[in-house]
């Protein structure tokens, strides 16, 4: 399934994007739990097309830049629908770097165990930092007040995401104290 295919639909049905928008979407919003990379969007965007599900038009920028503005087509909304309501299987867990090491700590030595765990506690809760400061502009910037409003997506995703570090700054810290016992 191409699931690329619908993250876009979604974010083009939400407001008519360029494919540059659409990317910075990815590196923003949609960063805690989706990923795509430039190379995929732009192939994708003309798949999209060709298939009658968006469709674009070229606009100015400047006095020469030229640029797609993509906008979802009714057959596009009646695709995105379709699979917004299908029941999809639970995914796998998502691979994670730290927990494979840990996994084997009993073949490190115990400073370095409690270095990886350090640093690893560290990175998380830098990133627990930066998503608290992004729900503070979130709520000074969107509306999130109604299910139908596009910010009570963002705010619902962005919560996740801070639950997800708080949990595993959580069970980070456990794991330090037995460490050090």
């Amino acid at each position: 399934m191409r699931t690329l295919k619908y993250a876009i639909l979604g974010l083009i049905n939400r407001n008519p994007l360029t494919g540059y928008d659409i990317t910075k979407e990815f590196n923003s919003g949609l960063v805690e739990f989706w990923y795509a990379k430039h190379s995929q969007i732009y192939p994708e965007l003309k798949k999209l097309t060709d298939e009658g599900l968006i469709s674009y038009e070229t606009v100015i920028q400047g006095e020469k830049l030229e640029k797609k503005l993509y906008s979802i087509t009714e057959k596009g909304r009646k695709s995105l629908q379709k699979w917004l309501s299908k029941d999809d299987p639970l995914e796998p867990t998502p691979k994670d770097i730290f927990k494979l090491k840990a996994y084997f700590c009993d073949e490190m030595d115990h400073d370095t165990l409690i270095k990886q765990f350090k640093n690893t506690l560290t990175k998380h809760m830098e990133r627990l930092e930066y998503l608290e400061n992004s729900m503070d502009e979130l709520l000074k910037t969107k509306d999130i007040s109604t299910l139908s409003s596009p910010g009570f997506g963002d705010y619902i995703i962005l919560n996740g995401a801070i639950m997800r570090e708080k949990s595993y700054i959580e069970w980070l810290e456990d794991c330090l104290k037995k460490i050090h016992s």
